[in-house]
């Protein structure tokens, strides 16, 4: 920030050098735009205030069917209907602005000229305009206006005749674009149907129906084989219970036989004797054998020693358990495809919903201009159709003040246009011609250290000569100021 400041004190200190040169810009500059702007001509502006109807056959239509132009529009298109060239052509002869013509060139130069000057602007009301015309004579003025408007009351009573053609042809015009506009559409909707018909945009509830679905079916089938499992379960349980699953061919028999000998060595041995312990240990191998027998059955399905009844029975159990896995896993498999594609199925139903969108609203625009193109008869255009009608609200006033220019408004801007005029001449300079103001300027453009700095000695007579300079200065400058603000002043007294 201080070396900003200092920058900006370099750049003041360097114009203050030269800055008579740029008093005597902004006095000269001053001058010239006073004269300019005293001897700029005055425009005086006639203006007239008309009520505009268009109760035409096309705006009754265009309203019925919605496509009623907004405001702003209505406004251009009333302006390029009203100031035409032909009618300016019209109004050069009826307003007696052809004497000073003589050549076909210049009749076009002064059409192009009203059709740049003369303005259509909104008074504020609904169908209420005011036509305005600037001119240099005030009686001229007011007279473009005046003719303008009764060329313009003349020239409605003659549009009702073509009315309904107009309507017609732009009823046929508007219905041939939004045929085209609806074929379009219709192709844009078919080709994107084929080019997602693998997706099934088309099936009820779209992509969050489709995964509901397929979410309820894995739970039913899910709860299908739990009850599955259990029936299966409590099969087995049963069968384990029953005498029929306690027989195990082979082992039962011998762990029968092993026990009757048993029962014979007790007889004649003690609990110690060999041969008992020996017939002991074999039975409590065999009852081993016969428990891993027995829940090996019942852990991998074996038949083995099972009835008819039971085997049925236990395959039906077991082909109910694999059916409702297969439906489970299928299932969990469609979930996962349609939660991964989901995305791009919204992707694609958002796009879908669209473009029928844009084909229903065509559509029902086509059909609206078919109806009112259909529905045209007649009895509609000597009924309804009025042309356009003109009505006289403000005839064109004689104007006594010019309207333009604002004098008031550019002596103040002339002013301050040479105040800095003549600072950016005092800056100019000072760029062109620099010069080192003190030593630190000096030191940051040569790079080298500063060995000292010699104060100059200013006497009494240079500094009288100074407080001179400085009071004539800002009396140039103050004068200045003054001169711009009494000019603007009897500027301002003499309009009023």
């Amino acid at each position: 920030m201080e070396e900003l400041l200092r920058q900006i004190q370099g750049y003041l200190r360097g114009m203050w050098r030269f800055r008579w040169w740029g008093l005597a810009l902004t006095w000269g500059v001053g001058l010239i735009g006073c004269v300019v702007v005293a001897l700029m001509p005055d425009k005086y502006e006639s203006t007239a205030r008309v009520y505009v109807d268009t109760k035409s056959l096309l705006n009754i239509v265009l309203r019925n069917t919605g496509t009623q132009p907004p405001l702003d529009q209505q406004l251009t298109i009333l302006g390029k209907t009203l100031i035409s060239r032909p009618n300016m052509r019209k109004l050069i002869d009826r307003a007696d602005l052809d004497f000073t013509i003589h050549t076909d060139a210049q009749r076009e130069a002064l059409t192009d000229h009203l059709i740049k000057t003369i303005e259509v602007r909104r008074a504020g009301e609904v169908n209420l305009y005011t036509l305005s015309y600037a001119d240099p004579k005030p009686a001229r003025a007011q007279r473009v206006v005046s003719e303008l408007v009764n060329l313009f009351v003349e020239a409605g009573v003659k549009e009702t005749g073509d009315d309904k053609t107009r309507t017609v042809a732009y009823l046929d015009e508007q219905i041939k674009n939004y045929d085209q506009k609806l074929a379009e559409a219709e192709n844009r909707l078919k080709q994107f149907k084929l080019d997602n018909f693998d997706q099934g945009i088309d099936g009820e509830g779209g992509s969050v129906g489709r995964l509901m679905t397929i979410r309820n079916k894995l739970a039913e089938y899910k709860l299908s084989l739990i009850e599955a499992q259990r029936e299966q379960s409590a099969l087995y349980g049963r069968l384990k219970q029953s005498k029929d699953r306690q027989w195990v061919p082979g082992i039962d028999d011998r762990l029968s036989e092993l026990r009757l000998k048993l029962d014979e060595l007790r007889l004649h041995y003690t609990e110690d004797h060999p041969d008992v312990r020996n017939t002991q240990n074999m039975i409590s191998d065999l009852e081993k054998q016969r428990e891993s027998f027995l829940k090996r059955s019942t852990s991998d399905g074996a038949l083995d020693g099972l009835n008819p009844a039971a085997k049925l029975a236990l395959a039906e159990a077991d082909a109910k358990v694999e059916a409702a896995t297969v439906r489970v896993e299928e299932y969990e498999r469609q979930l996962a495809d349609a939660q991964d594609s989901g995305k791009k199925r919204t992707t694609i139903e958002a796009e879908l919903t669209r473009l029928n969108r844009d084909y229903e609203m065509n559509k029902k625009k086509y059909d609206e201009l078919i109806s009112e193109r259909n529905n045209l008869t007649p009895m509609d255009s000597e009924s309804t159709v009025s042309g356009i009608n003109f009505q006289l609200i403000d005839p064109a006033n004689l104007p006594t003040k010019p309207a333009a220019p604002n004098r008031l408004m550019l002596m103040p801007l002339v002013g301050l246009l040479a105040l800095a005029a003549g600072a950016a001449l005092s800056f100019l300079i000072s760029q062109i011609r620099p010069a080192f103001l003190d030593a630190h300027s000096l030191r940051e453009v040569l790079g080298l250290p500063v060995l000292g700095v010699v104060s100059m000695l200013v006497t009494r007579e240079q500094k009288r000569r100074r407080a001179r300079g400085l009071m004539t200065f800002g009396g140039g400058v103050a004068g200045f100021v003054l001169c711009v603000s009494l000019a603007t002043f009897l500027l301002f007294v003499i309009q009023k």
